[in-house]
């Protein structure tokens, strides 16, 4: 991958990410606003995008190589989740453990993620990209919303329900029907469903800008713990990735792509979960906020690293 293009690329969702700061700064965007227009991107322009990208011909050697990056990023979570269960079972606080283990595994793979795929490698990285989403869908609706609901460790019940009817995972199913089956939709149904899916970059961009012009980092709020969550998964994660999907066999884009989805910072439900469990969101927002801002560097460090392995 050339590093130069995704560094502009980065940069370019961040001049993205301070419309967003600046919009909420001018009192241009206020809290029902920007829980409105992430609720419009989670269920109509995601799920566009995802359909978006399965209209194309019918490949089994792209079916193929997607079964693979699906088997990969299962491994590779399963992986994740028993080193940060490892590494981080000696913190004290039950609050900043969780935290710190849900932080570490989950990336924001949808609202960051996807739309650097869509930048860099167009339909296709956004077709490879969904595997990432139902990995990510899986694991945080069963391990990642478990670990805040401690009462419920040892049930085994799985609110499938909640996982398959998720926006991304309902688009997904359509989109691998129409790819496999090579329906045509009609053309101004597809029409709208790509102007749809052009809003995502950066209106994904501008509500997480948005979302970090309310965050105060000073020396109350930076825990010093909290780096390790940020190191594991800002650089070490993203590299176990790929040697996970080196051994599988995955090259190219497919591999670029499902790289750079677990390059992504911490994902946004650690606080809304931290929050569901009435505990204290102040180091779940610095930790979110801190991932963010390292990314900048991290994403472009992983893959300069990735070309060494």
């Amino acid at each position: 991958m050339d590093i130069t293009q995704l560094s502009n690329q980065i940069i370019l969702m961040f001049i993205l990410m301070a419309v967003g700061l600046l919009t909420n700064k001018l009192g241009f965007m206020h809290g029902q606003t920007a829980t409105d227009l992430t609720n419009i991107l989670l269920y109509i322009v995601s799920p566009c995008l995802i359909v978006n990208a399965f209209e194309q011909h019918f490949s089994a050697s792209r079916l193929q190589a997607l079964a693979c990056v699906m088997l990969g990023i299962l491994l590779t979570y399963g992986v994740m989740v028993v080193i940060t269960q490892l590494v981080f079972k000696r913190v004290a606080d039950a609050n900043l453990q969780r935290i710190m283990r849900f932080g570490a595994v989950y990336s924001n793979a949808g609202f960051m993620g996807v739309p650097l795929a869509s930048a860099l490698f167009g339909s296709t990285g956004v077709f490879f990209a969904v595997a990432s989403l139902a990995g990510f869908n899986i694991f945080c609706w069963t391990h990642g919303i478990a670990l805040f609901t401690p009462h419920q460790a040892d049930d085994h019940h799985v609110n499938w329900r909640q996982i398959l009817l998720n926006p991304n995972i309902v688009a997904i199913a359509v989109g691998l029907i129409i790819f496999v089956s090579a329906i045509q939709l009609p053309r101004l149904l597809n029409q709208t469903i790509t102007y749809v899916s052009s809003i995502n970059t950066p209106l994904s961009m501008i509500v997480i800008g948005n979302s970090l012009a309310a965050v105060k980092l000073n020396r109350h709020t930076l825990d010093r713990r909290l780096w390790w969550p940020l190191a594991l998964r800002n650089v070490v994660f993203p590299l176990v990735c790929l040697l996970i999907l080196q051994a599988f066999g995955v090259r190219g884009i497919p591999l670029y792509t499902t790289v750079l989805m677990a390059a992504c910072p911490v994902a946004g439900n650690v606080v809304l979960f931290t929050l569901k469990a009435h505990g204290d969101t102040s180091p779940a927002v610095t930790l979110m906020s801190l991932s963010t801002i390292l990314c900048m560097a991290t994403i472009p460090l992983v893959f300069a690293l990735s070309n060494l392995i």
